[in-house]
């Protein structure tokens, strides 16, 4: 999992020029015609998706091509090199074609199964957070920084759809939003930055797949924040998908056991 310095400097450098390569695709189609199809799972794809998604591979298969890629339209690439790029080129498809600045584009780099560097773009905004294990994540070249609070009843939650939990989940779900001051939906990878940033306080989600998640655990870990699933395990390529934001990693068993109340 450790990266000497010089592969960091390197891989950062690389994950700036993909979110670059990934916001020139993206803009001509925000607001604009898209090209919207419906995937086999029922989910929203457009132009945009594809265009940023082919922009970045082409980029990584000339600078690292022995490094797999992982991508949410293109599928997988192997590799040999123990490294993975994590790409997710637009997070948030329905606030894209809803024309709302919301969605993002999120770069993650995983070796042996660790995200280790996390990229979450914003590319109409242009705002991005750089998470790098073991380094201050930045928000535009500045330090950011989650919010501290004693308890959850301070604090504001927030989830893109109560819709994308199951039955169980949603009943754990709705405990926790009573415990908490505030409940925001919607955002989608924008609620993990907001976090990042210190405007949000915990952040719920389940069914997440790791081109959804993996950018996010070293923007939020590195802004003084903490990731988990629903039992409070460390997120790694393998976990499942049901994630724990939460800004003050001491109200993280205070979570769990909320969730845990109900079952999921």
């Amino acid at each position: 999992m450790r990266l000497a310095q010089t592969d960091i400097d390197h891989a950062t450098a690389l994950a700036h020029a993909l979110a670059d390569a990934a916001g020139a695709a993206i803009r001509p189609y925000f607001r604009a015609e898209h090209g919207l199809e419906t995937k086999g799972d029922a989910s929203p794809v457009t132009l945009a998706d594809r265009a940023a998604e082919a922009a970045m591979r082409q980029l990584i298969e000339r600078r690292f091509p022995t490094d797999a890629i992982i991508g949410e339209e293109y599928g997988t690439k192997p590799g040999t090199s123990g490294r993975a790029w994590v790409l997710d080129p637009i997070d948030g498809t329905r606030a894209f074609i809803a024309g709302r600045p919301i969605f993002g584009t999120l770069i993650a780099l995983v070796v042996e199964g660790w995200p280790v560097l996390g990229v979450i773009d914003q590319p109409i905004l242009k705002e991005r957070w750089l998470g790098v294990v073991g380094q201050p994540t930045l928000m535009n070249g500045a330090p950011a920084r989650t919010r501290l609070i004693k308890s959850l009843d301070e604090a504001l939650l927030a989830t893109t759809s109560p819709a994308l939990f199951d039955d169980g989940q949603l009943h754990a779900f709705e405990h926790l939003d009573a415990a908490v001051r505030s409940t925001v939906l919607g955002g989608d990878c924008y609620n993990y930055a907001c976090l990042a940033s210190g405007h949000l306080d915990i952040v719920v989600e389940a069914g997440l797949k790791l081109h959804d998640f993996a950018a996010l655990v070293p923007v939020v870990e590195g802004a003084g924040g903490r990731m988990c699933d629903w039992v409070g395990d460390p997120l790694t390529a393998d976990s499942a998908g049901d994630v724990i934001a939460a800004g003050e990693p001491a109200r993280i068993d205070d979570i769990v056991e909320a969730l845990a109340c109900h079952g999921h």
